[in-house]
């Protein structure tokens, strides 16, 4: 799986052929050697917290060095998991489990660009998933595969996914709240305003009747609610009203929010700042992107960082553009 080459793994197929949750339930079983060691909860619980540990670490320095740790614990450790003599429940929880890894490790490759790779890891997790009778993780990993051709700009296939993915069981209403969220962005990437706007008050319908809990995996907060807000204005022709709701994000995030995910959201504010004419505001957005570039190794941040110097180019005879121009060449170098 990791040796196809970059432009081959790039490639985003909308054709992806999708296995549906009702048609395969039960009917298949993973290969089971005679002589395999048996498994137990507990190496359900490594694989657990290992995938834990990998999605913090990502979040905190980006995918270019946990992706092939993650690609390396699926193959070496996770795998012979599957393939073992166990008890029906072990069995089917550690096949749970490596489908969360999968989806993890699809998003880690997606954040590189590799969109065709990231695709192959979510397929994976999804028939994992289904094997193991997890309809939860199913769904979650149907809304990541919904979240990738919405950013690609295929609304279509977008609002597809997050339906499929908004027929998961009973949850509580943080996790309907994640499934709604995403419904009202792929909506609005299809032009279907007035469903995407019913998305987003759906999420703060389930948001405001939510617990304090934790995030975790799928956790959503009022900082989330405002990037989703933002994605569905700007998607909607709002330029303006997606510039306000990304800086209320910003206003609104806490200690549980990351390096990778503070680096992408400037990006994107600094876009749209310069897109409404407010240059100098873009290129003091731009300087945190930069200012935090040194420690994320993210392929979708040095794509951003990349960007400034272009979106940039038609203003360097303004003082601040061109200082900030130079700032991202020579950080982009010294990289």
């Amino acid at each position: 799986m990791e040796r196809r080459t970059f432009l081959e793994a790039s490639l985003f197929s909308i054709a992806v052929q999708i296995p549906e949750w009702q048609d395969s339930v039960g009917r298949t079983e993973a290969i089971r050697s005679g002589d395999a060691q048996r498994i137990g909860m507990t190496d359900v619980e490594l694989v657990t917290r290992m995938t834990d540990r990998l999605w913090k670490v990502f979040e905190e320095f980006g995918g270019r060095h946990t992706r092939p740790l993650a690609a390396q614990f699926l193959v070496n450790t996770v795998a012979p998991g599957l393939h073992t003599r166990s008890p029906d429940a072990p069995h089917r929880a550690m096949l749970s489990a490596a489908a969360f890894l999968c989806y993890l490790t699809g998003w880690m490759a997606e954040d590189e660009a590799l969109h065709g790779l990231a695709q192959r890891y979510y397929v994976k997790g999804l028939e994992l998933a289904r094997e193991g009778g997890d309809h939860l993780t199913y769904c979650h990993v149907l809304r990541g595969m919904s979240v990738q051709a919405a950013d690609l700009g295929h609304g279509p296939d977008a609002v597809r996914l997050a339906d499929a993915a908004a027929a998961a069981p009973a949850t509580g209403p943080r996790m309907r709240a994640f499934f709604a969220a995403q419904r009202g962005y792929a909506a609005a990437v299809a032009g279907e305003k007035r469903t995407a706007l019913n998305g987003i008050r759906e999420t703060e319908k389930s948001l405001d009747i939510a617990d304090s809990g934790a995030g975790g995996f799928g956790g959503f907060s009022y900082s989330t609610l405002a990037y989703a807000t933002s994605q569905v204005r700007y998607h909607s022709g709002d330029v303006k009203g997606s510039v306000d709701s990304l800086n209320l994000h910003f206003r609104l995030r806490d200690e549980s929010d990351t390096p990778r995910s503070a680096l992408r959201f400037n990006a994107l504010l600094a876009q749209r700042q310069l897109e409404m004419g407010h240059l100098e505001e873009a290129c003091t957005t731009w300087g945190a992107v930069l200012d935090g570039y040194h420690a994320v190794r993210s392929g979708r941040a040095e794509r951003h960082a990349a960007e400034i110097h272009r979106l940039l180019r038609p203003h360097l005879a303004h003082r601040a553009a061109r200082e900030t121009s130079e700032r991202a060449r020579h950080t982009i170098r010294a990289r």
